[in-house]
């Protein structure tokens, strides 16, 4: 990951080492997927693919996805995401995540409107990793705050599909042994995804007034 004056430098972590090597590895990642950083705000905790829909769905507010329609799929920005203390999550984190999302929902409603070669996604779609039941149930109230519908995938993965989220966990296992050993589950590794989903009206009926100063 590109590293400037206002992101947290790999030295910060509890092995730097590692730190710096994902962060150089997430970089042609990123650009293999074509993630791209849609503001500029040091408080802004997404980045966002243009992906494509793998099913069909239709959301409570009635907009219809179908196979193949572009979406906004949501990414963490990691080096923005407020440091986790060594003795787990506190309410004052709590809090930086919750104003992080937000804010970060605000800058995509006014980016979104400023592309009219977007015009065509309505919809903002994101894949939340989970290692527990009880935490797929926690994300999924969590989220719904901020006006996102988790719809669960049915049937069995491909092969495919399975190698790459298993890939992920390997990264994200990763990232949180170089940021916080402790916090690192020894499930880490069977980490399940929460599919979460936002239309874009309700993005920006919600989102879109937000932080414009």
């Amino acid at each position: 990951m590109a590293v400037s004056a206002e992101h947290r430098p790999p030295t910060s972590y509890s092995h730097p080492w590692l730190a710096g090597m994902l962060f150089a590895f997430d970089v042609p990642l990123r650009r293999h997927l074509g993630v791209v950083e849609y503001s500029a705000h040091a408080g802004c905790i997404f980045r966002i693919e243009v992906a494509q829909m793998r099913r069909p769905l239709t959301l409570r507010d009635g907009t219809e996805l179908r196979i193949g329609q572009r979406v906004a799929r949501l990414h963490f920005w990691n080096e923005h995401i407020p440091h986790v203390p060594q003795n787990g999550a506190t309410i004052r984190w709590a809090r930086q995540m919750r104003r992080g999302i937000s804010l970060s929902l605000s800058e995509l409603a006014r980016y979104l409107l400023s592309r009219p070669d977007l015009c065509d996604i309505t919809a903002v779609c994101g894949d939340v990793p989970s290692g527990t039941e009880g935490q797929c149930r926690q994300i999924a109230h969590i989220m719904a705050y901020y006006g996102f519908e988790t719809i669960m995938e049915t049937g069995h993965l491909r092969l495919g599909e399975r190698m790459h989220r298993l890939g992920e966990n390997v990264l994200i296992s990763l990232a949180v042994f170089a940021q916080n050993p402790t916090a690192l589950r020894l499930d880490s590794l069977m980490r399940v995804r929460v599919p979460i989903y936002l239309s874009r009206c309700a993005l920006e009926r919600k989102f879109g007034s937000l932080y414009t100063a």
